[in-house]
């Protein structure tokens, strides 16, 4: 039996980290062929995007692609999917007995993100400030260790950053309709000053003719 010593074994996973397949291939459009029926995606117009695993980088040609050492973990992404660093997710144990109402809405909003945080940016901004004002350090009760902690410090700062930039977005646009209503009411009085003018012309060329 020949061997092809172009053949490597590569690991691939979702943008989520749950699936992970091993997969051999001897070049990037090997893989990419197998990769439908790896990770069980539906066909698609577009193939999905290679990227390395530890950092995002991509991998869209077959000269990089040979450069990759055997056993490489590789992410796949399909359409608008994003590469997010592997942050351990948040274990968070809720006793709903015993936890605030705000405690039992921050568990709820974190385990609805902690499988992909780019979702983050998809919250609306009662959530967002919800993340943003919290504090880990009264959380300690319902995350499990030390790095949780982290990631909630993580996600305050995150969710501070996006929520500031939604709202320089909202005032933006308040200001820019505020602008086009100025314009708008600057027209209208000039029309009438217009309109105010003619009028006195009238008249006055109407008394002018009386009296000559």
């Amino acid at each position: 039996m020949d061997y092809d010593e172009n053949v490597k074994p590569y690991k691939i996973c979702d943008v989520t980290r749950e699936k992970r397949i091993g997969v051999v291939a001897t070049s990037l459009v090997d893989l990419l062929s197998k990769i439908p029926e790896k990770l069980g995606f539906p066909a698609e117009n577009s193939p999905p995007t290679v990227v390395l695993e530890v950092d995002g980088t991509e991998v869209d040609d077959e000269d990089y692609f040979a450069t990759l050492e055997p056993h490489t973990s590789l992410m796949v992404l399909r359409q608008i999917e994003k590469w997010h660093p592997n942050v351990p997710k948040c274990q968070i144990s809720l006793d709903q007995t015993d936890a605030s109402h705000e405690k039992v809405q921050i568990a709820d909003v974190v385990g609805r993100i902690q499988h992909s945080l780019c979702h983050i940016s998809l919250l609306g901004g009662e959530d967002l400030e919800l993340l943003a004002n919290m504090d880990p350090d009264n959380l300690v009760d319902i995350v499990s260790d030390k790095d949780n902690k982290i990631f909630l410090e993580q996600l305050k700062e995150a969710s501070g950053r996006i929520l500031l930039e939604k709202q320089q977005a909202h005032d933006a646009m308040e200001l820019l309709k505020l602008y086009h209503q100025s314009v708008s009411n600057a027209g209208v009085s000039a029309n009438q000053d217009t309109c105010a003018i003619v009028a006195d012309n009238e008249i006055s060329c109407g008394s002018l003719s009386i009296w000559s």
